[in-house]
């Protein structure tokens, strides 16, 4: 019998592509399986922000020049919107360290948490506001927080336009 239990079919043991971080096959599967945009945190908040009246850009680059997309961007208000994944993003509440290739995932999930605070830097000296969130908060208190800073933005910009105006 062969390791998959199919008489008379011999199966390979599983080893890497060249340069993979893989440990298994399915691990592979499931990790190139993973979305990085459109996840149903990220629907549902966008589906309850856009029911409030308010318009955005879909993973978008808050600065051209910037290598980085928000998942949500109001560019006019200068607000930029991230929904954060647990695993991804290190969650101090659920992040879990796997044990298969530990040094890989330390190193991995630094960088994003690296990355994420030096995006968040980046775009507040650019004048921006930056929000984040877990996924795993309460899509409803999110979409709050959203509409609520985007109007006050909004409300800045409209009285500074006008008091530029006045004599």
């Amino acid at each position: 019998m062969s390791e998959q239990g199919q008489p008379g079919r011999q199966v390979e043991p599983w080893t890497p592509p060249e340069g993979s971080w893989a440990s298994s096959a399915a691990n592979r599967r499931s990790m190139l399986g993973n979305r990085n945009r459109d996840t149903s945190p990220e629907l549902l908040l966008r589906s309850l922000v856009h029911a409030a009246g308010l318009r955005y850009r879909v993973a978008a680059k808050p600065l051209p020049k910037m290598r980085r997309t928000a998942d949500m961007v109001f560019r006019p208000a200068k607000v930029a919107v991230f929904i954060d994944g647990c695993f991804w993003h290190g969650c101090p509440d659920h992040f879990v360290m796997p044990k298969t290739n530990r040094p890989y995932w330390e190193d991995k999930i630094g960088r994003n948490v690296r990355r994420d605070r030096d995006t968040d830097e980046r775009l507040a000296e650019a004048g921006w506001l930056v929000l984040r969130f877990w996924e795993h908060l309460d899509p409803e208190a999110c979409a709050s927080t959203v509409i609520e800073a985007v109007a006050a933005r909004r409300q800045e910009a409209a009285a500074s336009k006008h008091s530029r105006k006045a004599p």
